[in-house]
């Protein structure tokens, strides 16, 4: 697949009950933009309809990720369950195939007993996927790479959260994986001046001891700087960015047009994650 750098994130549309026309004016508008991912899954509420609804008719523009293995009861990695969750997802997606499908963050005790990566692997026999991917972080994460298994790693990387640079990203890299980064801005955390959300508070947390100096200046320029931070970690190939604003896209593409993040200001965040990260910093889903 040759991806765009930028793939849009379908969490925020579901959680956030976004309006069916303001869905498809922003995913018109991506892919109008030149955006050639969505990436949703089957636990994002009325994410996956959405999409359906919105972009089934452009669907040979664009490559279409999704995820399995959350179910609405709470009976997670249930192998039957997972398998009738894939013909839904298609169903909700208004297509016969996906281009990615991913197991959705289980853990490496589940991977290694094996069932849940059969379902992926039936599915993509089958003819419902043409490629599986792992959708997680951690040891779960580099397990996931070492077993030879996935044709992709999707994972969060972001300036306050970096640990699958060091632990997953250059054993995917090294395999000639697809590497695909989730939560790429870290949720921009740092524009909240008071306890956010529990979703975002790790990153808050983060941020406020990492202390970036580009946090503190021009807004736009601290999302660019972030960004192409993430996009400068070596074998990643896109950043999936959520939004619920239709224009944010033609937004996030002049913020890339800044160029290349200089090499020194890389290391340099590097280099004050290494100096301040706690132990405890893993990854965040």
């Amino acid at each position: 697949m040759d991806v765009t750098v930028l793939g849009f994130g379908g969490a925020e549309i579901g959680y956030q009950s976004v309006p069916l026309a303001t869905v498809g004016k922003l995913l018109n508008s991506a892919l109008d933009a030149g955006l050639n991912i969505i990436d949703t899954a089957e636990c994002y509420p009325g994410g996956e309809e959405l999409v359906g609804q919105a972009a089934s008719a452009r669907r040979s523009e664009y490559y279409l990720f999704t995820k399995c293995g959350h179910d609405a009861d709470g009976d997670h990695w249930n192998p039957k369950k997972m398998a009738e969750q894939i013909d839904r997802s298609l169903g909700r997606l208004k297509t016969d195939r996906v281009d990615l499908l991913q197991l959705h963050s289980c853990t490496e005790v589940q991977l290694r007993q094996g069932d849940v990566i059969e379902v992926v692997e039936r599915a993509r026999d089958a003819g419902k996927t043409r490629f599986i991917g792992y959708s997680g972080d951690g040891h779960a994460a580099l397990y996931a790479v070492e077993c030879g298994r996935f044709d992709t790693l999707q994972i969060s990387v972001s300036i306050a959260d970096q640990e699958g640079i060091d632990l997953a990203i250059p054993a995917a890299h090294a395999k000639g994986m697809g590497i695909i980064a989730k939560r790429p801005i870290a949720n921009a955390a740092w524009k909240y001046t008071s306890k956010p959300q529990p979703y975002h508070q790790p990153y808050w947390e983060r941020l406020g001891a990492l202390s970036y100096d580009f946090l503190n200046g021009d807004f736009h320029n601290a999302v660019s700087i972030a960004l192409r931070f993430t996009l400068a970690v070596p074998g990643v190939h896109t950043a999936i960015v959520g939004t619920t604003q239709p224009d944010r896209w033609r937004q996030n593409a002049e913020l890339l047009m800044a160029g290349a993040l200089d090499p020194q200001q890389f290391q340099a965040i590097r280099d004050r994650w290494k100096s301040v990260a706690e132990p405890d910093w893993v990854g965040q889903t």
